[in-house]
Parts: structure tokens; C-alpha cells; sequence
């Protein structure tokens, strides 16, 4: 099922998604995941192979229709050192569903630098399983359905913070994606892999994610070891931390909107 691609780009230049693409609230709007790749695909190709996208923050303005999309990019600034961007996600009718912001360093070449040295978990160790991404509130195809997931041996599936392996789609239909372009969709999941209930009584739908890099990931598998933080105020927040079979490769933060769900 990994086979088909989260959107396919019609002969107007204009995105539409397919089935993986589907998020989890309703049958008609995108999972922010492949959002995410598409700002990501347009930012990298504005700032260029000599640069790497370190930090991509999207702040997801209003739900966004699974077809029919628009991406617009502006340069903020392009020195040799870096390249920022201002991105927006439009809707076929003009409405702008996203906005975001990117940073890109200039890529070197140094040697012997010392670095932290962290437990990561191994892939080695994890067992493929049924993906935990299938809850939603509709019956349509959607997200969790087309990703391929590992678990950690013994690890609880129940809900609460817990390191999920994962595989996904491609992003564009007859188009080889970047490293970072392929965590993208893993990065929006934290919400989700670490829920604290079952999609019944509350939702917990973010409305930003910030995805903070630093080294390309180098794998198709890749880990979200994460955890959520939900409070009677209604705002949440979710942390993870993001892998390759290598090790760490960045972080991913989502700020929460929880609310009852209508039945």
C-alpha cells in the first residue's frame, strides 16, 4: 500500500491528494504530515542543494482540503550562510490555510567534531505490528492506513508516550523525496503515537508543528520516541524526538487543541 504517493501534481502545477494523504478528523482534508513535506519540497528547492533545511515551523490556520492545493514561497533572506523562507498553503479558492516559516544553513565539511552521545533505540530490536494511526472519526482510507509501523519489543500499544517505528509514502506521485521531505510526515504523528485516549471523547488535533533538524536522516524507517501533555484548559502539547536507524536526527514539538467530540 506504500505504493501510492500522497499527492500527485496536476498539469496546472496544482496538488492533490490520494488516500494516504486523508488525516484523521474528516474525510475531505489533509493529515498535516504530507502538508508539512509539500512546504518542505518547495523550501529546499528555494534555498537550494548547498543548504540544509535545519528548521521548518507550519502553523495550520484552518483544516486543509485534500485537493487543490497551492504552494507559494518567498525569500526571506539568502546570504552564504543561510536562506529563510516565508511559505503559504492555499486552498483551489484562495484561501490560505498555512502558513511557514523555514531556515536553511549552508552545508560544510569539518572533521572530528564532537557531539553528544545518547541511547537511541534500535531498529533491530522493534517488530513490525499493526499501524496505531487507523482511529478516526470517518470510515474513509486515510494516513495511518498506508504506513508501515515497528514497535519495541514488549512495549505497551496502549495510549501514552511510547518510540514507534515507521515507513511511509512518497510524497509526490513519480518523485523521489528528500531525507528531510520523508520525516516530515513521521514528525506530524507525535499527537497521535502518544495520544493519552482514543479519539472518542476528545479530540487533540494540533494547530502548529515545528520540525528542528539536525543531520539528514539516512533510512526509510524512522522513530518518533514521543509524549503528550493534556490539561483542562483545552491546550496540549506534544515532544518527540525523531531517529534514523543511526540515531538521532532531530525533534518535532505540536501545540494541541483538545476538544469533545461530537457524537
Amino acid at each position: 500500500m506504500r505504493d501510492l504517493s500522497y499527492f500527485k501534481v496536476a498539469a496546472d502545477g496544482s496538488f492533490h491528494g490520494n488516500d494516504p494523504a486523508r488525516g484523521p478528523w474528516s474525510p475531505d482534508h489533509c493529515h498535516a504530515g504530507p502538508v508539512t513535506g509539500l512546504v518542505c519540497r518547495a523550501a529546499e528547492a528555494a534555498a537550494g542543494p548547498a543548504k540544509m533545511l535545519t528548521r521548518l515551523t507550519i502553523d495550520v490556520l484552518r483544516p486543509v482540503p485534500l485537493q487543490g492545493l497551492r504552494i507559494n514561497t518567498d525569500v526571506l533572506r539568502n546570504s552564504r550562510t543561510l536562506t529563510t523562507t516565508r511559505i503559504e498553503v492555499v486552498a483551489e479558492d484562495g484561501t490560505i490555510c498555512a502558513i511557514a516559516s523555514t531556515m536553511h544553513l549552508v552545508r560544510k565539511e569539518l572533521s572530528d567534531v564532537p557531539t553528544a552521545r545518547v541511547q537511541s533505540p534500535r531498529f533491530e530490536d522493534a517488530e513490525q505490528g499493526e499501524p496505531i494511526l487507523i482511529a478516526g472519526i470517518h470510515d474513509k482510507p486515510m494516513f495511518g492506513n498506508f504506513t508501515e509501523m515497528a514497535f519495541p519489543k514488549g512495549q505497551s500499544r496502549e495510549p501514552g508516550p511510547k518510540i514507534v517505528w515507521a515507513r511511509v509514502p512518497n510524497l509526490i506521485e513519480g518523485e523521489n523525496q528528500s531525507p528531510i521531505q520523508s520525516i516530515c510526515a513521521l514528525a506530524d504523528c507525535g499527537n497521535g503515537l502518544s495520544m493519552n485516549e482514543v479519539p472518542k471523547q476528545i479530540g487533540f488535533m494540533n494547530t502548529d508543528l515545528t520540525l528542528q533538524i539536525h543531520r539528514e536522516p539516512e533510512s526509510d524507517w524512522l522513530a518518533s520516541d514521543s509524549v503528550s501533555h493534556w490539561h483542562d484548559t483545552g491546550v496540549g502539547m506534544s515532544h518527540a524526538t525523531l531517529y534514523d536507524t543511526k540515531g538521532p536526527v532531530g525533534v518535532a514539538l505540536q501545540t494541541l487543541v483538545l476538544h469533545p467530540i461530537k457524537t
